[in-house]
């Protein structure tokens, strides 16, 4: 490589004009030396320039994944709560689908948050679930929001203390969808692997006797609730860990998360699954898969791109269900002829379905188990200690030029050309 280059190769290598690459050598950013040759040139150091065609690529790079971090790229958070391996989840390095097979959401509790005690959800012993229309999401929101208006910030206090008001939260959030604080039945005898009593019935088991269900399903319900409990930075989760940056309390940032979760495109899905679910009661599996594969309509809760072999949650929860016959040939048929496999919306609607729950017991499950995860993140987020600030690319109409305060603002005038700074020179001299 030459040591020296010409003016007109600085600029094509560094995509300037010539006046700026007189800035950088004027700035010492660019070394210059006469051209033995003709003096009235210069030349320019190769490696300087070479040095700024890096900084510049280097630049252009940081901006491009800038405007690329929340849209069209994935943002990287490191985490230690959840990942994923071979098409599966893992809380902390423990196989999610095998977890569901035996633990408690409380048991998850304990290990998502990192907490040297068993968690618990705690209710008090009359503490009846919330009756008819007042109970749901309405209710779980508007709690939330009461608690939010008074909360303390999550700064400076223990993580054992946050376990403590998180495992208050949880237990706020399964209450609102109807889970009972009244004594243990047969809705827990043999499902929860706790002894009997009111301080250790698991919120499986209070979500179970608010919902008038039995000792099997409340073990169908515990599947499913450790089952959704977490999946890595979700929209919510990165919602929930972007109140905690700021020091939020924590009743803030679940109501944060929560209110992410419930969007269609996310915790909500089974709502749309639902609805199918309605059409395939009322007109039958054939017709409304035909209806949707000759409309070129998308079937909702099948096909998940992280999965690409499938839901694991959802093939783990439906293989211990036994949905209405017209549900189960429906779900078949998908498969079938879409070659798609159900998500775990399918699963938990199909849940819902054949243990003939509440209508908005799906996404309540999805709720109540997902707060742990969510809180999971936001007392993870606090121990960064920055609050997280995207930068925004501004796209509106050029903005007014100032002249001052006192001056009056000036409409923008074009430079004059060439043609007439000669014409003011001559102008100029005659005048003198």
């Amino acid at each position: 490589m030459r040591n020296w280059i010409t003016l007109a190769e600085a600029a094509r290598q560094l995509g300037v004009q010539a006046q700026t690459v007189y800035a950088y050598a004027s700035r010492g950013n660019i070394a210059v030396m006469p051209d033995p040759h003709d003096p009235r040139k210069s030349l320019y150091r190769a490696d300087d320039v070479a040095r700024l065609c890096r900084k510049k690529q280097v630049g252009r790079k940081r901006e491009a994944l800038a405007a690329g971090t929340i849209f069209g790229a994935e943002p990287c958070i490191y985490s230690g709560i959840t990942t994923f391996s071979k098409g599966r989840p893992y809380y902390r390095g423990r196989d999610s689908i095998a977890l569901a097979d035996h633990a408690t959401l409380e048991d998850v509790a304990t290990l998502l948050w990192h907490a040297r005690a068993p968690v618990t959800f705690p209710f008090e012993a009359d503490d009846a679930a919330p009756e008819g229309e007042t109970r749901g999401r309405q209710c779980a929101f508007t709690s939330l929001a009461a608690l939010a208006a008074n909360g303390h910030s999550t700064l400076g206090r223990t993580d054992a203390a946050l376990h403590v008001e998180a495992g208050q939260l949880v237990a706020a959030v399964a209450r609102a969808f109807g889970a009972s604080g009244g004594a243990s039945g047969g809705a827990s005898g043999g499902a929860s692997g706790h002894a009997n009593g009111d301080d250790a019935m698991p919120v499986h088991a209070r979500l179970a006797l608010g919902w008038n269900q039995d000792a099997h399903g409340a073990e169908l319900i515990r599947k499913a609730l450790v089952l959704v409990a977490d999946h890595e930075i979700t929209s919510s989760a990165f919602a929930a860990r972007i109140t905690a940056s700021t020091g939020a309390s924590l009743p803030g940032c679940l109501l944060t998360g929560l209110a992410t979760l419930s969007g269609p495109l996310h915790g909500d899905a089974s709502g749309r699954v639902r609805a199918v679910f309605d059409d395939v009661n009322r007109l039958g599996a054939d017709q409304v898969v035909t209806h949707h594969l000759q409309s070129a309509i998308p079937v909702p809760g099948f096909g998940h791109h992280l999965y690409p072999d499938g839901d694991p949650r959802a093939a783990a929860l439906l293989d211990a269900l036994e949905p209405p016959a017209e549900l189960a040939a429906f779900i078949a048929k998908v498969v079938k002829l879409t070659g798609l496999k159900p998500t775990i919306d399918v699963a938990l609607a199909t849940l819902a379905a054949q243990l003939n729950l509440p209508r908005d017991a799906a996404f309540a499950l999805f709720a109540t188990a997902r707060c742990v995860g969510l809180l999971a993140h936001c007392i993870e987020q606090l121990r960064v200690g920055k609050v997280i600030r995207p930068r925004g690319r501004y796209t509106g109409p050029p903005l007014e030029e100032e002249a001052g305060p006192s001056a009056p603002r000036r409409s923008k005038v074009a430079a004059p050309d060439e043609k007439t700074l000669q014409k003011n020179r001559l102008f100029k001299v005659a005048g003198s």
